[in-house]
């Protein structure tokens, strides 16, 4: 597996994907069943990345791995809890949750926990797995990934930033537009109120650009908190012929983000690896099962981001995207 250099955390992360690596080590155990409740369906392009992981990992340990989401185009957190309750009644040896909204989804969380199952979170939750008993979180802080795009946005010239968010009550994704708007403050600029989108309608995402853009001309930056919102952007600042003028940035990868970082036509994706958050969870879970409680980082976050792609070294990451590793 290769991993991008000079990410947060790149040490303990080779660490663990090197004794994941050494089959030698350990045997095969087809008798672990572990399962994964993720917010995110693996047919959008950035969990689909995530699922790889998930399964590159179960093949590489041995083990039985689920990945499960809530059907339909919708952030639906009532559906979530409810599969992580079935998660919970089937006994797993290991269950992996992402934790968008910590209200909602913490009962059952912690019901897995009482039940004595071994929980590891991903992707988002970084700020209340301790709470909640769960035994170690993998992922980036989301306020110091805001934070860091808006520094950079503003280092750009950025004066005027819009922060565009999918994903309405997906705690995660305010929390990176909060960073932002605090460093945008923090450098001298100006972060306008939170754009909400639709994330099953792109279409209309782009007239709600367009129009954000249209009513106000002082915007001079975009932060989009996903693929799904920066393909709309990137339309609707094709369509208004703003691209160049207005600079547009985003978190994660899909193949059109990194074509469009490429192109000069995107100024960055802050990159949290993703395979990473599907693939280390599966391993802990594994090791932690096969050997009594054996689990890396005392328990404390593994970072698996931020890092920055560029125009300076998008080329190299198309080639993993394809591969669905990044």
């Amino acid at each position: 597996m290769r991993v991008k250099k000079g990410l947060a955390g790149l040490v303990s992360i080779g660490l663990l994907a090197g004794a994941a690596m050494a089959p030698a080590a350990v045997s095969a155990q087809d008798d672990i069943n572990i399962i994964v409740v993720s917010h995110g369906q693996s047919s959008d392009p950035f969990w689909s990345v995530v699922q790889n992981g998930v399964n590159d990992a179960a093949e590489t340990m041995g083990v039985n791995a689920t990945y499960t989401a809530p059907g339909g185009d919708t952030f639906d957190v009532v559906a979530m809890g409810q599969l992580i309750d079935t998660a919970v009644a089937s006994a797993p040896d290991g269950i992996i949750v992402s934790i968008p909204d910590a209200d909602a989804l913490g009962p059952s969380i912690v019901a897995a926990v009482e039940a004595g199952i071994p929980v590891v979170s991903m992707n988002s939750g970084s700020d209340v797995y301790k709470e909640l008993g769960i035994l170690t979180h993998v992922g980036q802080t989301e306020y110091e990934a805001g934070y860091g795009g808006g520094e950079k946005m503003a280092a750009e010239g950025v004066t005027t930033g819009l922060c565009v968010n999918q994903e309405i009550g997906n705690v995660a994704l305010d929390t990176r537009c909060q960073g932002f708007a605090d460093a945008l403050a923090d450098n001298g600029a100006t972060a306008l109120d939170v754009l909400p989108v639709v994330l099953a309608d792109p279409a209309g995402s782009q007239a709600t650009i367009e129009a954000a853009l249209s009513a106000n001309p002082e915007i001079d930056g975009i932060m989009t908190l996903g693929p799904t919102g920066a393909a709309p952007a990137l339309r609707a600042l094709t369509e208004l012929d703003m691209l160049g003028d207005v600079a547009l940035a985003t978190f994660d990868l899909s193949p059109e983000v990194l074509e469009a970082i490429d192109a000069g036509d995107m100024l960055f994706a802050i990159d949290q690896q993703q395979y990473l958050q599907g693939y280390l969870p599966v391993v802990m879970l594994t090791l932690y099962n096969q050997y009594g409680g054996l689990l890396p980082g005392g328990g404390g976050v593994v970072l698996t981001g931020p890092g920055f792609v560029t125009q300076d070294n998008a080329a190299a990451v198309i080639e993993l995207s394809a591969a669905g590793i990044r």
